[in-house]
């Protein structure tokens, strides 16, 4: 069984998450999400809170789990007997930062292989820092996050 591990914060969910979330889960038996619990950042949303979005946004996919982690990826995904570490990639920027961390996991682990995605033209602009930008100062959501969302995320900035 090929399992595959898509690691990040999630901050929130984005419709270029969910692209490669999509097209990744047809390449591989099974799919973890898995939201780093990082400690050295502050995110805007819960780990609960993630959690609850990227089930929303993924519940149509049978083959996809949502789970958190902290530590090293490589130990995370030794836990879950996954050796596949899927990226999506929006740009140079991206690859170049990415590469370094694919060479890092396979020093760290030298069963661990990196599969890199290039994002959808039609995503490759969206990051989750920008739609919190367009979330806080009430901008339309529609097309930059998962219908399933959109409303939490507009909540969050209501409060």
């Amino acid at each position: 069984m090929k399992t595959a591990v898509y690691p990040g914060s999630f901050d929130p969910v984005t419709n270029g998450h969910l692209d490669i979330i999509n097209r990744s889960s047809k390449i591989v038996d099974k799919l973890i999400v898995a939201i780093l619990n990082n400690s050295n950042k502050s995110p805007l949303f819960s780990l609960e809170e993630r959690v609850e979005m990227l089930k929303l946004a993924t519940s149509h996919l049978q083959n996809v789990e949502i789970a958190t982690f902290s530590g090293l990826l490589v130990d995370f995904m030794s836990q879950a007997n996954a050796n596949i570490i899927v990226k999506g990639l929006r740009s140079v920027i991206d690859f170049e930062y990415e590469f370094q961390i694919a060479l890092l996991n396979k020093v760290l682990d030298t069963n661990t292989e990196t599969l890199f995605l290039m994002t959808n033209r039609n995503y490759s602009y969206i990051s989750s820092s920008v739609v919190k930008d367009v979330a806080k100062y009430g901008g339309d959501l529609t097309g930059l996050l998962p219908e399933a969302t959109i409303e939490i995320v507009k909540r969050k900035y209501k409060k």
